[in-house]
């Protein structure tokens, strides 16, 4: 699904992510086991192609939108954030995000990314309901959705797996009646 809609807001950009964002440092992100520790694209290695690969798969895609996270100041790349799929019946839909540059961890700019496409997706994609999921041990992650309001609505208990280590899988939610842009 292709959008020219950008949101600026708390430091970040978010905006489509396009082919030219596929480089090196995108694959280094995904292939940095501090980076990927909670990510399901740690399971293989990954390269230019398999990113090029998945960003043109998610820019063909109707059920799913890939922003790109970027400094408002230097239009820098950091992350990305997706929401889809896209379930059109029900109007809900999953979101997934990471922050790959390390030094911009700790700063809010995934709960700033979270509440931008929160906004999209229920202002422009009119859905009525947003989920995502978070390792129990993603402390930032699962502190990020409920500054935003994300419900923690079921534990799926030892269900995933970090290092050698299973460990709870948490799930959660949020309504548009719930949502507030902050």
């Amino acid at each position: 699904m292709l959008t020219n809609k950008t949101y600026i807001g708390g430091g970040i950009t978010l905006r489509q992510i396009e082919m030219a964002d596929c480089n090196a440092r995108y694959v280094a992100w995904l292939n940095d086991p501090e980076v990927n520790q909670y990510l399901e694209t740690r399971w293989n290695e990954q390269n230019l192609e398999t990113v090029s690969e998945f960003v043109k798969f998610q820019r063909e895609n109707d059920h799913s939108v890939l922003f790109a996270i970027r400094l408002s100041s230097d239009d820098r790349h950091i992350g990305n954030i997706k929401i889809g799929p896209i379930n059109f019946h029900y109007n809900h839909a999953d979101i997934s995000y990471f922050i790959g540059e390390k030094d911009m961890w700790n700063k809010g700019i995934a709960t700033n990314a979270i509440n931008m496409i929160c906004d999209f997706g229920f202002h422009e994609l009119s859905l009525h309901r947003i989920e995502a999921g978070a390792y129990e041990k993603a402390v930032g992650s699962c502190k990020a959705l409920e500054k935003n309001g994300f419900v923690r609505e079921g534990v799926f208990r030892k269900q995933v797996m970090s290092g050698n280590e299973y460990m709870d899988s948490y799930h959660y939610g949020l309504l548009k009646s719930e949502y507030r842009k902050i």
